[in-house]
């Protein structure tokens, strides 16, 4: 049966700014004493200008605790850090009132508790108070994720001070920054802080501000697709969409107290193979070993895609646990020689290198099956987890006892999971697990990973959507007849509502249980982040991420795809941070460059996007590469050399790229009319337009397609064709249904407008678009730095409204 939905997933979580407030030693006090100090304490309160404008607007919800309390802004992030400081001011009045303070956003929702009052809970509060709990009196103490959102407001910058990690409870370790100035806060080290640091006293910094450029190597990091074609700008990477306390460590993060005795990654396994195409054969019994593990909730696992870049057995053992945040590491080797395999594995602690449990299996190729499951049980004794007996049960599951079916999804798995995942890789996956089903028709877990490419490749746009929208459609109703229960038929399910039907809602009450159910899982709060940008749920989602990142803190796809959702909220310096941490991971990497291009546009700074532009290597498939750096040349009105790149870039395309020629071939002609190349712009937007007319009579819904067509009529001159079709792409999409991207429909329209003078409906949408947070046309939102670097909207140049747009730069 499908995965119901329990009272729990039906609950209304709303992002809440969350300031929790506790006196020390309060239950040290005489009873009268803790009367009066509370007393006083709600007078400080009350007495703040936050606290009155939030209760004014009806936007504070109040939690009593007892020794303290917490106050919930649902009004701005800012508001409990300014509250923390008013009452740290007011508290100087009151010296005998020994008070800290911890703040932090996150998801809330109002309950009712055992005495039918109403109340407040959620991972935001129980995350504000694990940072206070950091703090000594006078601390005002915030987590990473608030720290992070204040830091590029300037008045913020020089009164935060990271502390690092703190252990808190239960092994949860959670990033603390301290705010103090020279009036309110504590600049000392937390008594917590100290005593973890016994060995090396952690230094106070403050959040680090800076950026700095990279050299060349590699792509972006994928795993399935989710792509999201935007004309005129890069579509995003291809992934599959996948969404704990957002205490994310930064690549250059030193963890000032131990990992969780109960934490582990398992690095990639060596192939002793004579045959080196029985790589991915070692790779899927790495995998199938880390896959087991991540399904006992006593233990915290990090993803795949985080360990994947290392080698099997890396000297600097101390190093690489501290940058996943684990106690301990596993290796291994795999060898098959004809029908025989050797899997050798050992457990390290990674602070000293300490070989905890190690073991040898040799087995008959036929028998190999079981030792996934030995592997992780063994381990989980190891570390003293707890396992439920339906863990015990997944653990030791065989999936199939057909070795050729195993084979098949091992070389299935092994395209799946590839690093640079392009359509082809997908496709190749998608032959490997169909041989496998057809050895094995009762093979459930390839069904559910069946379902999820074909699922991937109809949202990524496949000529044969209908084909392939039925594909994981069967695929996905096998999986759920054969294993309903299992995660990965799960997944498959809440992708297919997510990918193919766009029923968001469904998709994230089935993700939503998937997370709640696998705390391991780091797919579920990966696509409930990426849910939450479509529904308009910016904070949400922003909490997801750091939690998907807390789970997978390497995978350059979650920390791009934070980036692009820092970037679509216009908050360019935090969006750059992200960029800059998925290049110390991959230097080089052109997905993460083009990026920080896409931040340098949107900000006018087109000296540091052309920096950014040179240090990109050439990549015949990475078609995001060529249209920033035609984006570059169109804000440079470069327009001649914006000729040259498109006509040098079209014959490298691949033939299957049919959607990225037409986006081509409109950039082309575009330039080609910047010029004045009448013919030449004439004949490709005419060229561009069958193109695109094609793939539309295969994809009628396609909004991505709608729209460009609205451009290339736009650029030969029809405007009441172009309208209707930008007004029909917004109808098909619209931002109702999809924060995310439907303004970008509604932003065609506004270029349409434009093009042809029409001042008054052009400056109106532009007026909204500036107001809202989404995904643009230019990689970015609409920004006054754009309105005046674009050709686009010369025709609106003389308009005092347009002029006024211009000059807010804080747009």
């Amino acid at each position: 049966m499908n995965p119901a939905p329990s009272q729990s997933s039906d609950l209304k979580f709303e992002i809440g700014h969350v300031l929790f407030i506790d006196i020390v030693g309060y239950s040290k006090l005489l009873i009268n004493e803790q009367s009066d100090q509370i007393q006083k304490l709600k007078e400080v309160v009350r007495g703040t200008d936050q606290v009155r404008l939030a209760e004014a607007e009806g936007k504070l919800l109040r939690l009593p605790t007892g020794d303290g309390g917490a106050l919930v802004f649902q009004n701005s992030p800012e508001a409990p850090v300014l509250c923390a400081m008013e009452i740290a001011k007011g508290l100087k009045n009151h010296p005998e009132l020994r008070v800290r303070m911890g703040i932090h956003s996150g998801p809330v929702n109002a309950v009712t508790d055992l005495n039918e009052q109403a109340n407040v809970a959620g991972a935001g509060i129980n995350i504000a108070q694990r940072v206070m709990d950091c703090g000594d009196a006078g601390h005002i103490l915030l987590s990473r994720h608030v720290a992070e959102d204040l830091e590029h407001y300037p008045r913020w910058q020089a009164q935060l001070h990271d502390l690092g990690e703190c252990e808190v409870k239960h092994g949860v370790r959670t990033s603390v920054v301290n705010l103090y100035n020279n009036e309110v806060g504590n600049p000392a080290v937390p008594e917590r802080f100290r005593k973890a640091s016994a060995v090396a006293l952690p230094t106070q910094r403050p959040v680090p501000k800076s950026t700095k450029p990279y050299l060349a190597l590699g792509i972006v990091s994928l795993a399935a697709l989710a792509i999201f074609a935007v004309v005129f700008g890069p579509r995003f990477v291809r992934s599959r969409d996948q969404s704990a306390p957002p205490n994310t460590a930064r690549p250059n993060d030193r963890s000032t107290t131990p990992a969780s005795a109960k934490s582990i990654a398992v690095l990639p396994f060596d192939n002793l193979s004579n045959e080196k195409e029985n790589a991915y054969f070692a790779e899927g019994i790495q995998d199938e070993i880390l896959t087991r593990l991540a399904k006992i909730a006593d233990l915290k696992v990090i993803s795949r895609t985080s360990t994947q870049k290392y080698k099997s057995a890396p000297d600097n053992l101390r190093e690489i646990g501290r940058q996943l945040g684990v106690a301990n590491l596993l290796e291994g080797s795999v060898q098959k020689i004809a029908n025989a395999v050797h899997v050798n594995v050992q457990l390290i602690r990674a602070s000293n290198d300490e070989h905890i449990w190690a073991e040898s299996y040799n087995r008959k190729l036929d028998d190999v099956f079981g030792v996934e499951g030995e592997v992780a049980g063994a381990i989980a004794e190891q570390l003293n987890a707890k396992l439920s007996g339906a863990e015990k049960h997944e653990v030791a599951d065989r999936p199939t006892s057909n070795l050729e079916a195993y084979d098949a999804y091992l070389h299935g798995l092994a395209f799946f999971d590839r690093p640079d995942l392009l359509g082809a890789d997908l496709l190749s996956a998608v032959e490997s697990f169909e041989k496998a089903v057809r050895l094995d028709p009762n093979f459930a877990l390839v069904w559910a990973k069946l379902s999820t490419v074909h699922s991937s490749l109809f949202f990524d746009g496949d000529d044969t959507s209908s084909e392939r929208s039925a594909a994981a459609h069967e695929a996905l109703q096998k999986a759920l007849q054969l294993q309903p229960d299992l995660l990965e038929t799960q997944l498959a399910e809440a992708y297919y509502h997510y990918f193919v039907e766009r029923d968001y809602d469904r998709a994230r009450q089935i993700f939503g249980l998937i997370h709640q159910q696998s705390p391991n899982n780091s797919e579920a709060p990966l696509a409930l982040a990426l849910i939450g940008r479509r529904r308009g749920r910016w904070e949400e989602s922003l909490a997801h991420f750091h939690e998907a990142i807390e789970l997978d803190p390497r995978n350059l796809r979650t920390l791009m795809w934070t980036s692009d959702t820092y970037r679509s909220m216009r908050q360019f310096p935090t969006a750059l941070k992200f960029i800059d941490r998925a290049l110390d991971i991959a230097p080089g990497d052109n997905g993460a460059l083009v990026r920080k291009v896409d931040a340098y546009q949107a900000l006018g700074q087109l000296d540091q996007a052309e920096t950014v532009v040179a240090q990109m290597h050439a990549d015949s498939r990475d078609t995001t590469m060529v249209q920033a750096m035609a984006r570059q040349l169109l804000l440079r009105n470069n327009y001649p050399a914006g000729v040259a790149l498109m006509q040098s870039s079209l014959p490298k395309l691949d033939p299957s790229q049919h959607f990225d020629r037409c986006v081509f071939l409109l950039f082309l002609a575009q330039f080609q009319q910047l010029i004045g190349d009448a013919v030449g712009s004439k004949a490709n937007y005419t060229q561009s337009r069958e193109e695109t007319e094609a793939l539309l009579r295969q994809q009628p819904d396609n909004a991505d397609l709608i729209s460009a067509l609205a451009m290339v009529d736009a650029g030969l001159g029809d405007k009441e064709t172009a309208l209707q079709e930008a007004e029909l792409a917004m109808a098909k999409l619209p931002a109702s249904r999809d924060a995310l991207i439907g303004p970008l429909y509604e932003e065609v329209r506004a270029r349409v407008l434009a093009r042809f003078g029409d001042k008054d409906r052009s400056i109106t949408i532009l007026q909204h678009l500036l107001a809202i947070p989404y995904a643009g046309s230019f990689g970015a939102p609409v920004t006054t730095a754009y309105l005046r670097l674009d050709p686009d909207w010369d025709h609106l140049r003389g308009d005092p409204r347009f002029q006024k747009l211009c000059q807010d730069t804080s747009k």
